[in-house]
Protein backbone atom coordinates (compact mmCIF):
# COMPACT_ATOMS: atom_id res chain seq x y z
CA UNK A 1 0.00 0.00 0.00
CA UNK A 2 1.30 3.59 -0.98
CA UNK A 3 0.65 5.45 2.46
CA UNK A 4 1.64 2.34 4.61
CA UNK A 5 5.29 2.68 4.51
CA UNK A 6 6.39 -0.63 6.32
CA UNK A 7 9.70 -2.23 7.25
CA UNK A 8 11.41 -4.20 5.00
CA UNK A 9 12.14 -8.08 6.22
CA UNK A 10 16.00 -7.99 6.44
CA UNK A 11 16.22 -4.91 9.03
CA UNK A 12 13.69 -6.62 11.37
CA UNK A 13 13.71 -9.48 13.88
CA UNK A 14 10.02 -9.49 14.07
CA UNK A 15 7.54 -9.05 11.14
CA UNK A 16 4.99 -8.78 13.95
CA UNK A 17 4.69 -7.75 17.76
CA UNK A 18 2.13 -7.85 19.75
CA UNK A 19 1.16 -6.93 23.05
CA UNK A 20 -1.47 -8.38 25.21
CA UNK A 21 -2.93 -10.91 27.51
CA UNK A 22 -2.56 -15.04 27.17
CA UNK A 23 -5.12 -16.97 28.44
CA UNK A 24 -5.71 -20.11 29.13
CA UNK A 25 -9.48 -21.87 27.83
CA UNK A 26 -11.18 -24.91 29.52
CA UNK A 27 -13.41 -26.34 26.44
CA UNK A 28 -15.82 -28.35 27.47
CA UNK A 29 -16.25 -29.34 23.83
CA UNK A 30 -19.53 -30.53 22.43
CA UNK A 31 -20.85 -30.76 26.85
CA UNK A 32 -21.79 -27.90 28.70
CA UNK A 33 -19.39 -26.31 31.41
CA UNK A 34 -21.84 -27.50 34.53
CA UNK A 35 -22.29 -30.63 33.33
CA UNK A 36 -18.78 -31.92 31.95
CA UNK A 37 -16.38 -33.86 33.57
CA UNK A 38 -13.69 -32.82 31.59
CA UNK A 39 -12.14 -29.90 29.96
CA UNK A 40 -9.86 -29.08 26.45
CA UNK A 41 -7.04 -26.65 27.16
CA UNK A 42 -6.70 -23.82 24.61
CA UNK A 43 -4.65 -20.97 24.53
CA UNK A 44 -6.23 -17.39 23.55
CA UNK A 45 -6.15 -13.96 24.03
CA UNK A 46 -7.46 -11.30 21.65
CA UNK A 47 -4.33 -9.41 20.60
CA UNK A 48 -2.34 -12.81 21.26
CA UNK A 49 -4.37 -14.51 18.74
CA UNK A 50 -4.04 -12.57 16.00
CA UNK A 51 0.45 -13.23 16.35
CA UNK A 52 -0.27 -16.46 17.10
CA UNK A 53 -2.15 -16.93 13.29
CA UNK A 54 0.40 -14.86 12.16
CA UNK A 55 3.40 -17.15 12.81
CA UNK A 56 1.54 -20.97 12.43
CA UNK A 57 -0.73 -19.96 9.05
CA UNK A 58 1.42 -17.50 7.34
CA UNK A 59 4.73 -18.16 8.41
CA UNK A 60 5.66 -14.68 9.86
CA UNK A 61 8.07 -13.81 12.85
CA UNK A 62 6.24 -12.74 15.72
CA UNK A 63 6.64 -12.32 19.24
CA UNK A 64 4.23 -11.77 22.22
CA UNK A 65 5.13 -8.98 24.75
CA UNK A 66 2.89 -10.05 27.88
CA UNK A 67 3.30 -11.26 31.61
CA UNK A 68 2.35 -14.49 33.21
CA UNK A 69 2.33 -15.65 37.20
CA UNK A 70 5.75 -17.81 36.83
CA UNK A 71 4.13 -21.13 38.07
CA UNK A 72 2.54 -24.43 35.65
CA UNK A 73 -0.47 -23.20 34.38
CA UNK A 74 1.64 -19.52 33.21
CA UNK A 75 4.35 -22.11 31.60
CA UNK A 76 1.80 -24.32 29.53
CA UNK A 77 0.65 -20.80 28.16
CA UNK A 78 4.56 -20.61 27.43
CA UNK A 79 4.65 -23.87 25.41
CA UNK A 80 1.31 -23.64 23.57
CA UNK A 81 3.13 -20.28 22.30
CA UNK A 82 6.24 -22.18 21.89
CA UNK A 83 4.43 -24.67 19.74
CA UNK A 84 2.81 -22.04 17.83
CA UNK A 85 5.74 -20.86 16.16
CA UNK A 86 5.41 -17.25 18.47
CA UNK A 87 8.75 -16.47 20.51
CA UNK A 88 7.97 -16.68 23.67
CA UNK A 89 11.06 -14.49 24.52
CA UNK A 90 9.74 -11.15 25.46
CA UNK A 91 7.17 -12.43 28.72
CA UNK A 92 7.83 -10.93 31.53
CA UNK A 93 7.45 -13.71 34.68
CA UNK A 94 6.41 -12.88 38.03
CA UNK A 95 7.12 -14.86 41.51
CA UNK A 96 3.61 -16.90 41.67
CA UNK A 97 4.15 -17.45 45.43
CA UNK A 98 1.35 -15.15 45.92
CA UNK A 99 -2.41 -15.56 44.98
CA UNK A 100 -1.78 -11.57 44.54
CA UNK A 101 -0.45 -13.09 40.79
CA UNK A 102 -2.00 -15.25 38.99
CA UNK A 103 -2.35 -16.15 35.42
CA UNK A 104 -5.92 -15.61 33.37
CA UNK A 105 -7.79 -18.49 32.31
CA UNK A 106 -11.71 -18.81 31.65
CA UNK A 107 -14.45 -21.52 30.64
CA UNK A 108 -16.31 -21.44 27.29
CA UNK A 109 -18.98 -23.67 25.71
CA UNK A 110 -19.46 -23.19 22.20
CA UNK A 111 -23.15 -23.06 21.81
CA UNK A 112 -25.38 -24.66 19.40
CA UNK A 113 -28.32 -23.58 17.18
CA UNK A 114 -30.42 -21.69 19.19
CA UNK A 115 -28.36 -21.98 21.95
CA UNK A 116 -25.65 -19.38 22.54
CA UNK A 117 -22.30 -19.66 23.92
CA UNK A 118 -21.76 -18.54 27.08
CA UNK A 119 -18.17 -18.01 28.93
CA UNK A 120 -17.01 -17.78 32.53
CA UNK A 121 -13.91 -15.67 33.09
CA UNK A 122 -11.06 -15.82 36.07
CA UNK A 123 -8.77 -12.86 35.54
CA UNK A 124 -8.53 -11.31 38.51
CA UNK A 125 -5.32 -10.07 39.90
CA UNK A 126 -3.24 -11.88 36.86
CA UNK A 127 0.20 -10.79 36.29
CA UNK A 128 -0.36 -8.36 32.93
CA UNK A 129 -3.05 -6.21 34.46
CA UNK A 130 0.01 -5.64 37.19
CA UNK A 131 2.32 -4.36 34.08
CA UNK A 132 3.02 -0.62 34.90
CA UNK A 133 4.78 1.88 31.88
CA UNK A 134 8.91 1.83 32.05
CA UNK A 135 8.79 -2.27 32.83
CA UNK A 136 9.32 -3.18 29.26
CA UNK A 137 12.03 -1.94 26.89
CA UNK A 138 10.63 -0.91 24.30
CA UNK A 139 13.71 0.95 23.10
CA UNK A 140 14.86 -2.42 22.76
CA UNK A 141 12.27 -4.11 21.39
CA UNK A 142 12.08 -1.24 18.29
CA UNK A 143 15.21 -0.51 18.19
CA UNK A 144 18.03 -1.19 15.83
CA UNK A 145 19.11 -4.26 18.05
CA UNK A 146 15.98 -6.14 17.06
CA UNK A 147 13.17 -3.91 15.53
CA UNK A 148 9.57 -5.16 13.85
CA UNK A 149 7.33 -3.93 10.88
CA UNK A 150 4.00 -4.19 12.62
CA UNK A 151 3.02 -3.56 16.53
CA UNK A 152 -0.21 -4.44 17.26
CA UNK A 153 -2.46 -4.02 20.66
CA UNK A 154 -6.16 -3.12 21.31
CA UNK A 155 -9.28 -2.83 23.81
CA UNK A 156 -9.46 -6.05 25.59
CA UNK A 157 -5.81 -5.49 26.74
CA UNK A 158 -6.66 -1.64 27.30
CA UNK A 159 -9.37 -2.68 29.83
CA UNK A 160 -7.16 -5.31 31.72
CA UNK A 161 -6.45 -2.24 33.96
CA UNK A 162 -6.61 1.31 35.05
CA UNK A 163 -2.96 1.51 34.30
CA UNK A 164 -3.28 -0.61 31.24
CA UNK A 165 -4.07 2.48 29.07
CA UNK A 166 -0.64 4.02 29.40
CA UNK A 167 1.18 0.79 28.92
CA UNK A 168 -0.41 0.53 25.68
CA UNK A 169 0.37 4.16 24.46
CA UNK A 170 4.16 4.12 26.01
CA UNK A 171 4.50 0.96 23.41
CA UNK A 172 2.84 2.69 20.68
CA UNK A 173 4.41 5.76 21.03
CA UNK A 174 7.88 3.87 20.86
CA UNK A 175 6.61 1.77 18.09
CA UNK A 176 5.57 4.47 15.91
CA UNK A 177 8.62 6.62 16.80
CA UNK A 178 10.94 3.94 15.37
CA UNK A 179 8.67 3.35 12.03
CA UNK A 180 6.72 0.42 13.22
CA UNK A 181 3.46 0.13 11.36
CA UNK A 182 0.59 0.43 14.48
CA UNK A 183 -2.61 -1.28 14.48
CA UNK A 184 -5.19 -0.95 17.26
CA UNK A 185 -8.10 -3.64 17.83
CA UNK A 186 -10.96 -1.48 19.42
CA UNK A 187 -12.55 -5.20 20.72
CA UNK A 188 -14.50 -4.23 23.55
CA UNK A 189 -15.34 -7.04 26.42
CA UNK A 190 -18.54 -6.30 28.59
CA UNK A 191 -16.67 -8.12 31.38
CA UNK A 192 -13.69 -6.00 31.65
CA UNK A 193 -15.52 -2.72 31.64
CA UNK A 194 -18.93 -2.80 33.57
CA UNK A 195 -17.49 -1.97 36.65
CA UNK A 196 -15.65 0.49 35.31
CA UNK A 197 -17.53 2.47 32.90
CA UNK A 198 -18.73 0.17 30.39
CA UNK A 199 -18.76 0.93 26.69
CA UNK A 200 -18.56 4.79 26.68
CA UNK A 201 -15.29 4.54 29.40
CA UNK A 202 -13.75 2.19 27.13
CA UNK A 203 -14.72 4.31 23.56
CA UNK A 204 -12.85 7.30 25.48
CA UNK A 205 -9.76 5.35 26.62
CA UNK A 206 -9.88 4.58 22.77
CA UNK A 207 -10.39 7.94 21.66
CA UNK A 208 -6.88 8.46 23.10
CA UNK A 209 -5.00 5.85 22.07
CA UNK A 210 -5.84 5.96 18.64
CA UNK A 211 -3.71 9.09 17.33
CA UNK A 212 -0.99 6.46 17.80
CA UNK A 213 -2.38 4.11 15.10
CA UNK A 214 -1.88 3.83 11.21
CA UNK A 215 -4.76 1.13 11.09
CA UNK A 216 -7.07 0.13 13.31
CA UNK A 217 -9.82 -2.91 13.27
CA UNK A 218 -13.70 -1.51 14.19
CA UNK A 219 -15.44 1.33 13.10
CA UNK A 220 -16.32 3.83 16.06
CA UNK A 221 -20.88 4.92 15.65
CA UNK A 222 -21.08 2.01 12.50
CA UNK A 223 -22.91 -1.21 13.59
CA UNK A 224 -21.17 -3.39 11.24
CA UNK A 225 -23.79 -5.17 9.59
CA UNK A 226 -23.52 -7.97 7.14
CA UNK A 227 -26.88 -7.35 5.82
CA UNK A 228 -27.89 -4.57 3.61
CA UNK A 229 -24.55 -3.01 3.93
CA UNK A 230 -24.47 0.57 2.39
CA UNK A 231 -20.80 1.51 1.15
CA UNK A 232 -21.55 5.26 0.97
CA UNK A 233 -22.81 5.35 4.57
CA UNK A 234 -19.57 3.22 5.68
CA UNK A 235 -17.50 5.58 3.61
CA UNK A 236 -19.27 8.79 5.57
CA UNK A 237 -18.72 7.07 9.10
CA UNK A 238 -14.96 6.14 8.44
CA UNK A 239 -14.10 9.66 7.09
CA UNK A 240 -15.62 11.18 10.16
CA UNK A 241 -13.26 8.91 12.25
CA UNK A 242 -10.13 9.85 9.96
CA UNK A 243 -11.39 13.62 10.01
CA UNK A 244 -10.78 13.41 13.94
CA UNK A 245 -7.30 10.99 13.40
CA UNK A 246 -5.88 11.90 10.56
CA UNK A 247 -3.30 9.80 11.41
CA UNK A 248 -5.65 6.72 10.44
CA UNK A 249 -4.75 5.31 7.18
CA UNK A 250 -7.06 2.00 7.32
CA UNK A 251 -9.89 1.41 8.94
CA UNK A 252 -11.39 -2.02 8.49
CA UNK A 253 -13.66 -4.30 10.26
CA UNK A 254 -15.67 -7.04 9.82
CA UNK A 255 -19.20 -7.73 8.61
CA UNK A 256 -21.47 -10.03 10.43
CA UNK A 257 -24.84 -11.75 11.19
CA UNK A 258 -25.57 -14.39 13.19
CA UNK A 259 -28.06 -16.20 12.59
CA UNK A 260 -27.51 -18.75 15.08
CA UNK A 261 -25.14 -20.07 16.78
CA UNK A 262 -23.94 -22.92 14.46
CA UNK A 263 -25.02 -20.39 11.20
CA UNK A 264 -23.25 -16.79 10.73
CA UNK A 265 -23.37 -14.64 7.33
CA UNK A 266 -19.92 -12.53 6.82
CA UNK A 267 -17.82 -10.08 5.09
CA UNK A 268 -15.50 -7.30 5.64
CA UNK A 269 -15.11 -3.63 4.29
CA UNK A 270 -12.34 -1.64 4.60
CA UNK A 271 -11.31 2.20 3.77
CA UNK A 272 -7.86 3.08 2.54
CA UNK A 273 -6.49 5.43 0.12
CA UNK A 274 -10.06 7.32 0.17
CA UNK A 275 -11.34 4.27 -1.29
CA UNK A 276 -13.65 1.91 0.29
CA UNK A 277 -13.05 -2.15 -0.38
CA UNK A 278 -15.73 -5.08 0.62
CA UNK A 279 -14.59 -8.51 0.56
CA UNK A 280 -17.24 -11.11 -0.93
CA UNK A 281 -19.42 -12.36 1.03
CA UNK A 282 -20.08 -15.68 2.48
CA UNK A 283 -23.46 -17.27 3.40
CA UNK A 284 -24.61 -19.87 5.79
CA UNK A 285 -20.93 -20.78 6.86
CA UNK A 286 -21.65 -23.59 9.17
CA UNK A 287 -19.54 -22.71 12.80
CA UNK A 288 -18.35 -25.15 14.78
CA UNK A 289 -16.06 -22.05 17.00
CA UNK A 290 -16.64 -18.71 16.77
CA UNK A 291 -13.91 -17.69 19.40
CA UNK A 292 -10.97 -15.95 17.42
CA UNK A 293 -12.19 -15.35 14.35
CA UNK A 294 -12.23 -11.62 14.68
CA UNK A 295 -8.41 -11.76 15.45
CA UNK A 296 -7.82 -14.25 12.47
CA UNK A 297 -9.28 -11.78 9.92
CA UNK A 298 -7.01 -8.96 11.63
CA UNK A 299 -4.06 -11.58 11.27
CA UNK A 300 -5.07 -12.50 7.74
CA UNK A 301 -5.78 -8.69 6.45
CA UNK A 302 -2.06 -7.74 8.29
CA UNK A 303 -0.32 -10.80 6.15
CA UNK A 304 -1.88 -9.45 2.83
CA UNK A 305 -0.25 -5.43 3.54
CA UNK A 306 2.99 -7.16 5.58
CA UNK A 307 3.56 -9.26 2.10
CA UNK A 308 2.52 -6.08 -0.13
CA UNK A 309 -0.13 -8.19 -1.51
CA UNK A 310 -2.56 -4.98 -1.74
CA UNK A 311 -5.34 -4.02 0.40
CA UNK A 312 -8.10 -6.14 -1.69
CA UNK A 313 -6.19 -8.95 -1.08
CA UNK A 314 -5.50 -8.46 2.35
CA UNK A 315 -9.37 -7.64 2.72
CA UNK A 316 -10.07 -11.23 1.19
CA UNK A 317 -7.64 -12.94 2.83
CA UNK A 318 -9.02 -11.91 6.37
CA UNK A 319 -12.74 -12.45 5.62
CA UNK A 320 -11.44 -16.26 3.95
CA UNK A 321 -9.17 -16.94 7.14
CA UNK A 322 -12.16 -15.66 9.66
CA UNK A 323 -14.35 -18.21 8.18
CA UNK A 324 -12.08 -20.64 7.98
CA UNK A 325 -11.36 -20.19 11.82
CA UNK A 326 -14.68 -20.91 12.79
CA UNK A 327 -14.50 -24.76 11.70
CA UNK A 328 -12.11 -25.63 13.93
CA UNK A 329 -12.13 -25.73 17.52
CA UNK A 330 -9.64 -23.28 19.75
CA UNK A 331 -9.21 -19.87 19.82
CA UNK A 332 -6.77 -20.18 16.95
CA UNK A 333 -7.02 -21.13 13.17
CA UNK A 334 -5.77 -24.33 12.08
CA UNK A 335 -6.34 -22.88 8.61
CA UNK A 336 -3.25 -23.51 5.93
CA UNK A 337 -2.52 -20.63 3.27
CA UNK A 338 -3.42 -22.71 0.26
CA UNK A 339 -7.07 -23.52 2.39
CA UNK A 340 -7.52 -19.57 2.32
CA UNK A 341 -6.65 -18.32 -1.22
CA UNK A 342 -8.60 -21.72 -2.37
CA UNK A 343 -11.73 -20.25 -0.72
CA UNK A 344 -10.76 -16.42 -1.77
CA UNK A 345 -11.09 -17.70 -5.39
CA UNK A 346 -14.58 -18.89 -4.78
CA UNK A 347 -13.76 -22.60 -4.70
CA UNK A 348 -16.22 -24.52 -2.36
CA UNK A 349 -16.23 -27.70 0.10
CA UNK A 350 -15.57 -30.66 -2.37
CA UNK A 351 -13.93 -33.71 -1.47
CA UNK A 352 -10.24 -32.66 -1.84
CA UNK A 353 -8.75 -36.20 -2.94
Amino acid sequence: MKNLDIKPKDVCRWDFVSLGEVLLRFDPEDERIQNTRSFRVWDGGAEYNAAKNLAKVFRQRTTIVTALADNALGRLAEDLANQGGVDASNIIWRDADSNQTRNGIYFIERGFGLRPPTSCFDRANTAISQLETGEIDWKKIFGSENGSRWFHTGGVFSGLSENAPSVAAEAMKFAKESGTIVSYDLNYRDSLWKMRGGRAEANRINKTLLPFADAVFGVLDLEAKFADFDAEKFQQTAEKMQTEFPNLKIIATTLREIRSASLHNLSAACLAGGEVFKARDYENVAVLDRVGSGDAFAAGFIFGLLTDKGVKYALECGAAHACLAMTTPGDNSMAQLAEIEKLMQGEGSNVIR
